[in-house]
């Protein structure tokens, strides 16, 4: 059984530093949703305040519909994962998934049954026996969420738990992590400042940034319509320029820079905003040899050509000095180009973005 988590207007201040800011969030039972934001911008804190170690400084958080104020960690229906996993190395593997059971006073045949059952969800069938230090950090890993599924939470809270993993190993885990998730319909809150694991693994992402919320959505819709400048930057890479709108028609805007003015699409609350950038994805400029009818240009000088294996970054010089990169896939079709060669890197407008710099706060309307 699973339960939704509500966040309504919750804050967290730790003396005169508001390390979470008025957040208010929906998550819905069995969903796996995802925090994702650089260190220090409140992720963490958010986690701790739903499991019961940090109480809320204004605001309330619900389980299931149920107020947890005044409700101590060990009775909420969570279980918590930690970034150091925090296994027992003196207990064979089956006492550590069934440790909690233990506790709540379970007899032993019972334990041991369901330890077994829980080896056989996350792939570690006939492991009970062996040791800890017997384990590799994936299997340790699943080893970690048995123990935390054992006591049958409604809510299961992740805070990192991949990040001391290769990249091997992580991308295996994620695939690992959501295969369990849909198996065992759990409500997942997973805490992460990696952009690939919260893509890849959620059904939405909540991208913080300074303690607030800077936009909800699913993980397209992160990538693809990022709804301020900290998004679109801290998800996925950009060229990004400076300058001012000029004219606007509808929701297409001239955006004035020192080497152009380009046609770009106006993002939320951009034509508002103090400061706005203009962002364009590598994937979405081509460096090209004529003008193109209706896409914007910028002559440049390649500076380097890098093979990343799937696709080709390359990196080119423009009139003021600064490097923008186009990204290429590896498909057999790309031309690729030679340091030194001038050219012109193109991008159609319906690519390019104009967006403010960052989002006051997010209203409720997330949920």
């Amino acid at each position: 059984m699973s339960a939704g988590v509500d966040l309504d207007s919750v804050s967290a201040n730790f003396g005169s530093f508001r390390a979470v800011d008025c957040v208010t969030i929906h998550i819905r039972p069995g969903e796996f949703f995802s925090f994702l934001g650089p260190s220090g911008c409140g992720k963490t804190t958010i986690l701790r305040m739903i499991s019961g170690f940090i109480n809320p400084s204004e605001g309330k958080i619900s389980i299931g519909g149920q107020d947890m104020r005044g409700i101590r960690p060990n009775q909420r229906p969570t279980a918590l994962i930690f970034q150091n996993l925090a296994l027992f190395p003196l207990m064979p593997v089956w006492e550590n998934i069934a440790f909690g059971l233990e506790v709540r006073g379970v007899d032993r045949k019972e334990r041991r049954a369901k330890a077994e059952e829980l080896l056989r969800l996350v792939d570690l069938p006939g492991a009970g026996e062996k040791s800890i230090a017997q384990l590799s950090g994936g299997q340790k890993q699943r080893v970690a969420i048995a123990r935390a599924l054992a006591v049958e939470p409604q809510v299961m809270l992740l805070d990192e738990p991949l990040s001391a993993l290769d990249l091997k190993l992580r991308q295996h885990m994620r695939a690992e992590l959501r295969a369990i998730q849909k198996r065992t319909n759990v409500t997942f809150v997973y805490i992460t400042h990696d952009q690939g694991e919260a893509l890849a693994m959620s059904d939405r992402v909540g991208v913080m940034s300074h303690g607030k919320l800077q936009q909800v959505a699913v993980p397209q819709e992160i990538y693809n319509s990022p709804a301020n400048g900290f998004v679109a930057s801290f998800v996925g890479e950009n060229n990004i320029f400076s300058g001012r709108i000029g004219s606007v028609s509808g929701n297409a805007a001239q955006f004035e820079t020192t080497i152009g003015t380009f046609k770009a699409m106006v993002g939320p609350n951009a034509e508002r905003a103090a400061s706005a950038k203009l962002y364009v994805r590598p994937e979405h400029a081509r460096l090209v040899s004529q003008r193109i009818n209706g896409e914007n240009a910028i002559p440049v000088e390649v500076a380097d050509v890098a093979f990343e294996g799937n696709f080709i970054s390359i990196q080119a010089r423009d009139p003021g000095g600064r490097i923008l990169v186009s990204e290429a896939r590896n498909d057999g079709q790309a031309s690729v180009p030679s340091r030194g060669e001038k050219l012109l890197m193109v991008f159609d407008p319906q690519r390019a973005v104009i967006l403010a710099d960052e989002t006051p706060m997010l209203s409720a309307a997330s949920g």
